[in-house]
């Protein structure tokens, strides 16, 4: 019982190491080591499997090895796992990458505007469409600014309205103030660049990474307290990429969502890329929204500001 299941228990402890020690693999050949931290929960899917395995070997070794990468999980991912929702909020966003090729952009709208938010981000706004988009939105959303991909519309006055520089060369970020009841929030709108696997190349994302880098400059600058971050970041919360912007703002579905989160792809979807972050505001909810006509879920978020 205890000589059974060797080759079980080495496999336990790697997948121990690769959990406990991601953020140490190195990026620099083929950024594996953002490859890695992008779907890090779905190491979790290999526990079941270990432990299916450890019980027909009937090995003793190879049940006490699947321990310690289940804590490790556990200690890295248990907390999504808990329903943290709240209730209240006195204000509802919504984020979402619409895609440039949707073929339903007014479904989009309607869905959009189903969901009752307050203030709705949109990204990956073709030049096509933006108008349509605009017109579907008017009603609803009476204040709204488009910036090169990126749009914001609101319920509430807008101003200070302006392209944030990721260095991109064209403009897919922008920044606004919108005037609540109790004062004004900065709401950033980004969309970072995509991200490639690539059989040669790896994980290529120093576009992406250089434009994480600008964004959080620009909302370390804000001079408003309260920041809401709305966007496409082509990236998880675990991506060391992002740290520019994930040291400084908290994800709404961390610290109020229910589960993962998952939001790409929308048919099967694996990573949540889309994010809903806060500075100087207390989430109370967060989740995803219905399959719309593009490739990414919408997400929602409900906020507290300050008083």
């Amino acid at each position: 019982m205890w000589r059974r299941g060797i080759v079980l228990a080495a496999v336990s402890v790697l997948l121990t190491a690769l959990l406990f020690f991601h953020s140490t693999i190195p990026n620099r050949i083929g950024n594996l080591g953002s490859l890695l931290e992008t779907f890090l929960p779905w190491l979790g899917v290999a526990l079941p499997v270990l432990l299916v395995l450890a019980v027909l070997r009937r090995s003793a070794t190879a049940l006490i090895a699947l321990l310690l990468p289940s804590l490790v999980w556990l200690n890295l991912f248990g907390g999504l796992l808990i329903d943290k929702t709240g209730s209240g909020g006195d204000l509802m966003v919504v984020t979402h990458n619409v895609n440039a090729e949707n073929a339903d952009p007014d479904g989009t709208a309607r869905d959009l505007v189903a969901a009752g938010a307050d203030i709705v981000a949109l990204e990956e706004l073709a030049e096509n469409q933006a108008p349509r988009y605009a017109q579907d939105l008017k009603a609803a959303y009476p204040y709204h600014s488009v910036q090169g991909t990126v749009g914001l519309w609101s319920k509430y006055p807008i101003s200070g309205v302006r392209p944030v520089d990721i260095k991109m060369g064209w403009t897919r970020a922008m920044r606004a103030a919108v005037s609540m009841p109790d004062g004004k929030v900065a709401v950033y709108v980004a969309h970072l660049p995509s991200v490639r696997v690539k059989f040669h190349a790896g994980f290529t994302a120093g576009q992406r990474d250089s434009a994480a880098g600008a964004l959080g400059e620009a909302i370390a600058a804000e001079p408003l307290h309260s920041v809401v971050l709305l966007g496409d970041l082509n990236g998880t919360m675990n991506d060391r990429a992002l740290a520019s912007v994930t040291s400084q703002m908290r994800s709404t579905q961390g610290a109020a969502g229910n589960g993962m989160g998952f939001s790409w792809p929308a048919g099967t979807p694996m990573a949540r890329i889309d994010q809903i972050m806060v500075k100087g505001v207390e989430p109370r909810s967060s989740w995803t929204l219905p399959r719309t006509g593009s490739d990414h879920l919408p997400i929602a978020a409900r906020l507290q500001l300050p008083r």
